[in-house]
Formats: C-alpha cells, sequence, structure tokens
C-alpha cells in the first residue's frame, strides 16, 4: 500500500502571514505542490464587546474621586447601602442558626437544580403567595441575590436593540446590566416635590415599539421613597395600555416606616405581567449571603411557557445560588420571629426622622423625608454654592473637609442632589449632620437670614 505525507515548511515574510512551502511525499519522493500563505502565528487577545459596554456609574464616579479625607476627623462614610458595616444591624440569631443547622447536617452540600431546590421554591411561594397574587413553586426561580434576578428578568425580557424604562433617580445597576446586553435605557423623571412618585405623562411618553419592559423599583433606593395603592394602580394603567409588561425591582419590600404600607405591585394587577424581584439581602440583613429571587405573576397566561422556559434556561448557565442557604430558607422566612423586622424599621425610622430634621435646618440643603428603605436623598440648592460646579465637587469637598462621605446623585443620573445611608449608629448620623451643616454654613452664600431657611418637602 502507497503511503502519502505531507510536509510542510514555513518562513517568515515579515508580514501577518507566513509562506509555506507544501510539499507530497510519497515512496521516498517528494513532489512540490507549491507555495500557500499560512496565518502567521501571534497574540491578539482583546477584551469581549460586552465587557467593552459594561459600565458602573457608580464606580466610575466614586474611583475618579481622587479626593482624601481631613485627617483631624474620623471618617464617617454614608454612601454604602450595606447595612451590616457597622454591626449596629445584626441579623436574628434564628437566621444565623438556620445556616448552622444546614452546615453541620452535611445535606445541602452538593449541586442544586439550577433554579434552586423544589422545597425551597415552595417555601418561596408559601410565603409570598395572597389571594390577589397567588404562587406556586413553580413562579419561583432562585437567584444568586437580587442583582442576579434583575438581570435574569432584563435577559428573558428584552434583545439587543429594545429600549427598557427606567427611573431617575434609580439604581445603577439597571443601566450596567442593559447597556452590556446592548439593550437601550430610557429614563422616566421621578418627581421630587411629590414624594418620588412618577411622572405617568413621561413615562408613557417614552413607549414605542421597541419597549420591552419597565423597571419599577419601589420602595426605593436612592429616594426611600413608597408607592401608595393609588399610585401603583396609575402605574399599571400606563403598562395595561402599552402591553409593557414590569419588572418589579422590591428588594425592599416591607421595609418601609410605621406610617407607611408597602403594596406589592402584583397585588394590584388584573393583566399587566410581572416579573418581581427580591432576596434575603436588605429585609434580613445579610447581603453577603447572596439569595435572590424572581416571582412569576401572570394569571392572563400573556407570558406563557416561553418566559417561563427562557427564565428556565438562563438559569442553567450557572448552577443557581448558595445550597447552603438554600437549605435554610423555609426556616428564615417562616420562623424569624416579627420583633426582628419591627426593630430594624425602627432603627432605620429614627435614624431617618434625625437626619432629615438636622438636614431641614441647613443652609442651601432640601431633604425628601424618606418613608421606607435605607436611604434618604438631599437637594443641593446649587446657587447657593457658587464655588462648586456640580454635586460630584460638593461631596468631594465635604470629604476632604469633613471626612463625610455621601453618594453625588449623579451617580443615579440626578445631579444636584446625595444620597444618605441612614443605616449607620445614630451617633455617627448625629456627627455627620452636624459636619455636614458646619461645611455649608462655610460655603454657603445667599441672602441674610438664610440660616432660617427651611424646606417645605
Amino acid at each position: 500500500m502507497d503511503s502519502y505525507l505531507i510536509q510542510v515548511n514555513g518562513h517568515d515574510d515579515h508580514g501577518d502571514h507566513a509562506m509555506l512551502d507544501v510539499h507530497l511525499k510519497t515512496n521516498g519522493n517528494s513532489i512540490p505542490l507549491g507555495k500557500v500563505k499560512g496565518r502567521k502565528p501571534r497574540w491578539a487577545v482583546r477584551a469581549s464587546e460586552m465587557s467593552k459596554k459594561t459600565f458602573n456609574p457608580v464606580r466610575a464616579i466614586v474611583d475618579s474621586m481622587k479626593v482624601e479625607p481631613n485627617p483631624k476627623k474620623a471618617m464617617i462614610s454614608l454612601s454604602l447601602g450595606d447595612p451590616t458595616v457597622f454591626g449596629n444591624l445584626p441579623t436574628n440569631d434564628e437566621v444565623t442558626r438556620a445556616v448552622k443547622e444546614v452546615l453541620d447536617s452535611g445535606r445541602c452540600n452538593g449541586y442544586a437544580p439550577s433554579v434552586g431546590y423544589q422545597s425551597c421554591r415552595e417555601a418561596v411561594a408559601a410565603f409570598y403567595t395572597c389571594p390577589e397574587a397567588p404562587l406556586e413553586a413553580q413562579d419561583v426561580i432562585l437567584t444568586s441575590g437580587c442583582s442576579q434576578a434583575i438581570e435574569l428578568a432584563l435577559a428573558v425580557l428584552a434583545n439587543p436593540g429594545q429600549n427598557i424604562l427606567v427611573p431617575r433617580p434609580g439604581f445603577s445597576l439597571y443601566k450596567t446590566l442593559a447597556l452590556s446586553m446592548g439593550i437601550e435605557v430610557k429614563l422616566y423623571n421621578l418627581l421630587p416635590e411629590k414624594a418620588w412618585e412618577i411622572d405617568l405623562k413621561h413615562l408613557e411618553s417614552l413607549v414605542d415599539e421597541k419597549t420591552a419592559c419597565l423597571i419599577v423599583n419601589n420602595p426605593s433606593n436612592p429616594c426611600g421613597s413608597v408607592f401608595s395603592k393609588r399610585h401603583l394602580q396609575k402605574i399599571l394603567a400606563v403598562a395595561s395600555r402599552q402591553c409593557v409588561p414590569i419588572l418589579a425591582d422590591e428588594i425592599y419590600g416591607d421595609m418601609v416606616f410605621a406610617d407607611c404600607k408597602f403594596e406589592p405591585i402584583a397585588t394590584l394587577s388584573t393583566n399587566v405581567p410581572i416579573l418581581s424581584c427580591g432576596g434575603l439581602a436588605k429585609r434580613w440583613l445579610v447581603p453577603g449571603w447572596r439569595m435572590g429571587w424572581i416571582l412569576i405573576h401572570d394569571r392572563r397566561d400573556i407570558f406563557g411557557n416561553e418566559i417561563r422556559d427562557g427564565l428556565v434556561r438562563l438559569s442553567q448557565r450557572i448552577l443557581g445560588p448558595c445550597t447552603l442557604v438554600q437549605g435554610a430558607l423555609e426556616r428564615i422566612l417562616h420562623r424569624t420571629p416579627p420583633e426582628f423586622y419591627h426593630n430594624t424599621l425602627s432603627i432605620l425610622k429614627s435614624n431617618a426622622d434625625l437626619c432629615y430634621a438636622a438636614l431641614s435646618a441647613v443652609p442651601g440643603l432640601c431633604p425628601v423625608r424618606p418613608a421606607g428603605a435605607m436611604y434618604l436623598m438631599v437637594e443641593i440648592e446649587m446657587e447657593h454654592f457658587p464655588e462648586f460646579e456640580n454635586d460630584v465637587e460638593f461631596t468631594e469637598r465635604l470629604i476632604s473637609e469633613q471626612s463625610v462621605f455621601c453618594l453625588p446623585a449623579t451617580c443615579f443620573e440626578y445631579p444636584n442632589f446625595f444620597r444618605v445611608v441612614i443605616t449607620v449608629p445614630e451617633e455617627m448620623i448625629l456627627e455627620a449632620c452636624s459636619r455636614i451643616q458646619e461645611f455649608c454654613e462655610m460655603h454657603y452664600q445667599g441672602a441674610e437670614g438664610a440660616q432660617d431657611l427651611e424646606c417645605d418637602k
């Protein structure tokens, strides 16, 4: 039997390709087949287009704030929405015991289904179901934190080239995720003079044939606002008229102060399909445990199997959230004592009242009273601080002079405001407000009697 061998010899032609001599060897004879141009191996590793499109405005702004705090004053950070930072808001003992028991049992050390254990999905469904918005296990997708819940919800509802409607001011992650997926973001306005209600006319004017979903964040980060039942019904009316599904970010659900009531938007919907995103992070004070969920509300079968199946497929890109926390989920949801929630809200309400009262008396500042969540937004009357170009410069100087760090609301697409996190210990809130007052009095320029300015918001 004849044998054949193709022999290729290359040499560099000083370009992007190499010239290759190709010979056919058969029975000891070498027959030249000619020269061909081949690819010259070289390193060409580049970042993906998705990574280039990913942009977090908070990180971009904060990382560019090259400023050192005043070395004579201890730093007080009111910028990070993590309730665990200062240790004054620990989770409940029942919550930690639940995880310890699962860890000791060894029964949740393996892989779980990508959408979560069936028993855990049943526990979440049982916790949130109600006659107005019934839920079963099949309506629950467990995720690695509420952030992943939002990512999956966006990914299943929107294609590249479509657009989503996002609140302004609003949580920066919506834009970060959307842009990385090639989805356009349209910002609808919230109204500070109406306790951050949605400007419904502006919202509806943004809808077009490419609108994939409306994001409703209630209670709100960064505003600390809580929508009334009546306002939620008006939002649903817009979504119903325009046939736009809702992605409800309700991670702060039930984190509302005593004089207010949280209404899950799905309980008010008769026909608008809703993906409600939530998790353990804020209400149970364990953001690092990365346990979230999507609740699928679709009583008119508008989503049908397609959206459900799509969520299942998307969840299979990773192997689901932490199994230890999943194993403890039923106990966490159903055995955490009501006093724990009440105590947390009592502390937040007290801090919110202290901060609002203190900053209302500061010349040039107009805080908007919060009704829930962990935040308070403060307007800077920039005309009275002419040496600062914008809220970023204002907050930078606040750090360098007073060692108080508040996020400029440019991070949330809303310039000339700043956000205060109210989860810090009471003495820190009071000290921070005192320093902010000192800072504003130092830089304020206005008419006589400016010290007596009061906000009517």
